[in-house]
C-alpha cells in the first residue's frame, strides 16, 4: 500500500445562517488548504462531496469548481456524500499511481430550508419516505431503543453534550461552545423524547478543504504528515426496520478493516450528531476510557452537511500536526441512524 499522507487543512467558521453563497464560503477555505500545503497548483487530482438537495438544484458541485479553479483543465470527480467520502476516492486515486497529490473538499449549506425535513427524502420511498419522518425523530427512535438496551441514561447523555461544548470553547470555528451544567440541560424540555435540543447537531453553513500528498513528496512538504495507515467505509441495510439500531455493525467492521485496534488510540474525532450515537459509536470501535473524543467538540458544536466527516478527519490530522497525538481515529457517517460508516487511522510516524 503507497504511503499517503494529509498535509493540510481548512475550514469555514460554522455559521447558523451564512449569507455568502456555496462558491463564496468554499474559496477562501481552498485557497488557505492549498496556501498551508506547500504544493503549486494543479493538482493531479480534485474530488468534492456535497449534495444537491440542499443546493436546490442539479449539478450544484459544478459551480463550486469556480472556488477549486478548473483551468487549465483538471481531473476531477464528485460523491452526493460527505466529503469524507470525497477523500477516499482521492486516497484510492494516489493508491493505484494515477495521482501524486489531491485536493479534497465539500461544503453544503442547509439553512435555507427545512434540513430534517429534507433528509426524509434520502428514506426508503416505500414505507418510509411516504410518512415523511423527520430526522430528529427518527433519531429518538434510535435513543429510545439504545437506552432501554444499554442501561445508559438520558444524564449520560446531558454529560455528552457538556462535554463536547466545553471542548468546543477551544474551537473558533464551532457554532455551539461554552461551559454548561448537566443539571441545567436535564431541565430543558424534549423535543422528541427523549432528545433535547443540547442532544441535537446544530444546523449550520460550512465547507472544509485539505490536501493529499503521496511518499516522500508529503515529508518534503509537511513536517510531521498525518499518514492514513488505515481507511474504510461499510454500509448497513436502507430499511431501519432490517437492522439493530442499538448498535453500529458497519462501524464495528470498518474499524477492523482498517486497523483500529493494532495500536493505541490518544484521540478519536466521531461524526456523532446526536449524543447517544457517540456513545454507540465509541461502543463499536472500541475505545477506552483514556482516549481524548472529540476535543473539537465533534458535530455536536459544528455540524456543516456534506462535511462534518471530513472535518473530522481533518480535526484528527490537526492533532498529529500538533504533536498531541501520535495515533488518532477519525469517523464519518451518512443516511439516517448511522447508515453509513467510515473510519479512518492517522498516525504521525
Amino acid at each position: 500500500m503507497r504511503e499517503v499522507a494529509i498535509v493540510s487543512f481548512a475550514q469555514a467558521p460554522n455559521a447558523r445562517r451564512e449569507l455568502r453563497n456555496e462558491v463564496e464560503i468554499l474559496m477562501p477555505v481552498v485557497q488557505e488548504a492549498v496556501a498551508r500545503s506547500g504544493i503549486e497548483r494543479p493538482f493531479d487530482f480534485t474530488c468534492s462531496g456535497s449534495s444537491d438537495f440542499l443546493q436546490g438544484q442539479p449539478f450544484a458541485f459544478v459551480m463550486a469548481l469556480d472556488a477549486a479553479g478548473a483551468w487549465p483543465p483538471i481531473p476531477e470527480s464528485h460523491v452526493e456524500m460527505d466529503g469524507a467520502w470525497a477523500l477516499y476516492e482521492a486516497w484510492v486515486k494516489i493508491q493505484t499511481g494515477q495521482a501524486e497529490t489531491a485536493l479534497v473538499y465539500a461544503f453544503g449549506k442547509s439553512s435555507p430550508g427545512d434540513l430534517p425535513e429534507v433528509l426524509a427524502t434520502q428514506l426508503d420511498p416505500y414505507v418510509l419516505a411516504p410518512l415523511w419522518p423527520d430526522a430528529v425523530s427518527l433519531a429518538a427512535l434510535q435513543a429510545r431503543a439504545y437506552l432501554e438496551k444499554s442501561g445508559h441514561s438520558e444524564r449520560d447523555l446531558a454529560e455528552v453534550a457538556a462535554r463536547s461544548r466545553r471542548s468546543a470553547k477551544s474551537n473558533p470555528n464551532a457554532t455551539v461552545s461554552g461551559d454548561y451544567e448537566v443539571e441545567k440541560l436535564l431541565a430543558t424540555p424534549h423535543i422528541a423524547d427523549p432528545l433535547r435540543v443540547h442532544d441535537c447537531a446544530p444546523v449550520c453553513d460550512g465547507a472544509v478543504a485539505m490536501v493529499l500528498v503521496a511518499g516522500d513528496r508529503a515529508r518534503k512538504v509537511c513536517e510531521r504528515p498525518a499518514w492514513i495507515r488505515g481507511i474504510d467505509h461499510r454500509i448497513e441495510p436502507h430499511s431501519l426496520g432490517a437492522r439493530d439500531l442499538t448498535v453500529s455493525v458497519s462501524t464495528r467492521l470498518a474499524a477492523e478493516k482498517a486497523g483500529v485496534g493494532r495500536g493505541a488510540v490518544d484521540v478519536a474525532e466521531l461524526h456523532a450528531p446526536f449524543t447517544h450515537q457517540e456513545l454507540i459509536l465509541r461502543d463499536a470501535l472500541g475505545l477506552g476510557a483514556n482516549v481524548k473524543v472529540n476535543p473539537s467538540g465533534g458535530a455536536l458544536c459544528a455540524n456543516p452537511m456534506m462535511a462534518a466527516g471530513l472535518a473530522r478527519i481533518g480535526e484528527a490530522a490537526s492533532r498529529i500536526w500538533d504533536g498531541s497525538a501520535r495515533r488518532a481515529v477519525a469517523h464519518a457517517t451518512s443516511g439516517p441512524c448511522l447508515q453509513q460508516n467510515l473510519v479512518c487511522v492517522l498516525e504521525g510516524a
